[in-house]
Order: structure tokens, then C-alpha cells, then sequence
């Protein structure tokens, strides 16, 4: 497999389109946490400069170099959850992340079919809007793993506290082979999101015939 570094001499435009997707998704999702959670009553991430979509802030410089060469990143908010206020909110502020995605799938999807159906922009610029709608898919279906680490894990014990209880060292210590599998199979979850989208198009084409 090709590092995603080399498309910046074969083919700098998708390069730079990527880039842009995949860091505008991520600092959605990043700056959704920070939100709700200042909306619920902890300002942590708010005064730690986290009510921003700065790649830098949201991202840290770490990620995006991984990115640029490997085309791996991620983002991380930082959240007290002692200063929240309701029963649920640490589920909320979790939550908050993945919706986000899955709004921006939309938008991307809705996207696509206007441009297709208008016959605006070129190929390149259609399967561009796709993939970004793929793209959030796939970012919505991972992080809501009941994993440690992933926003799914922090909304199932603020839900079910007892799993949080009953989780052991054992399990907490599969992280690892957790995620080594989902690189593994990391395409077939944009195979997966292939076919939601191509369901949602076929839904959109009956809804505006």
C-alpha cells in the first residue's frame, strides 16, 4: 500500500482535497465535544483554546505530520467530567463527536446528488463530495466502538455504569488488538459506508422523482 505522502507529487489535487476532508471532519467532531461540554457546564476544553476548528489545536502537529504520511490522525478534547451538569451529559459531550459526523455525511451526500443531478462540477469534484460523505461514515462507525479510547466506550459507562465496573484489565488490555484489526479492515468499513450511501441515494432519487 502507498503512503499518502506520495500523492503529493502524483497527484497533488487529490492530495490536498483529502487533506482538507479528513481535517475539516475531524475538527467538526473535536469541536462538537468542546462545545456541548462548555454547553453542559465544563469549560475545560473552552479554556484550553478547543472552540475552534485550528487543525493545530484540535489535531496537535503530531497528527497531522502522521497524516500527511501515512494518511492516519486524530484529534482529542480534553474534558472533566466531574464538571458536568446531568445525570447523562458525559454521554451528550461523547455523542457529540460521532453526530457531528453523521450531519456532515449528509451534507456531503446532499451535496453530491444536487451537483449530480445539476450537472455541476466535474467528476473529480462529485466523487470528492462522495468521499466525504464516506469518509464521515466511517469516522461515525469507529468511534462508536464500545473501546476504550472511542467516544462509544465513555457513552455506554456514563449509560451502564456497571460495565464500567465489570470491565477487566484483560479486556482494557485488547485495545491494542482491537485497533491493529480495524487497520486490518479499515477498507471494509468505506466498503460499508459505499453501500449506505448508494441505499440513501437511491432513497433521495425516489423522494424527488
Amino acid at each position: 500500500m502507498d503512503l499518502f505522502i506520495t500523492y503529493l507529487w502524483r497527484d497533488p489535487h487529490l492530495f490536498f482535497s483529502v487533506a482538507v476532508l479528513v481535517i475539516l471532519s475531524i475538527c467538526t467532531h473535536e469541536f462538537m465535544h468542546a462545545w456541548v461540554a462548555h454547553k453542559a457546564g465544563d469549560d475545560t476544553a473552552a479554556q484550553n483554546g478547543h472552540l475552534t476548528f485550528n487543525p493545530l489545536k484540535q489535531m496537535g502537529i503530531f497528527s497531522l505530520v502522521l497524516f500527511c504520511f501515512f494518511g492516519l490522525a486524530w484529534g482529542r478534547v480534553p474534558v472533566n467530567p466531574q464538571n458536568l451538569r446531568g445525570k447523562y451529559a458525559p454521554a451528550l459531550v461523547a455523542f457529540a463527536g460521532p453526530f457531528s459526523n453523521i450531519v456532515l455525511s449528509q451534507f456531503f451526500l446532499l451535496l453530491t446528488y444536487v451537483c449530480f443531478k445539476a450537472q455541476w462540477g466535474n467528476e473529480f469534484t462529485i466523487n470528492m463530495l462522495l468521499y466525504g460523505s464516506h469518509l464521515n461514515i466511517v469516522l461515525f462507525l469507529l468511534n462508536m466502538l464500545p473501546v476504550p479510547g472511542f467516544d462509544g466506550y465513555a457513552i455506554i459507562c456514563n449509560l451502564f455504569p456497571k460495565f464500567l465496573r465489570d470491565s477487566s484489565e484483560a479486556a482494557r488490555g485488547a485495545v491494542f488488538l482491537l485497533i491493529m484489526l480495524l487497520f486490518i479492515f479499515f477498507n471494509k468499513l468505506f466498503e460499508l459506508a459505499r453501500i449506505i450511501t448508494a441505499f440513501e441515494l437511491v432513497v433521495l432519487q425516489w423522494l424527488t422523482e
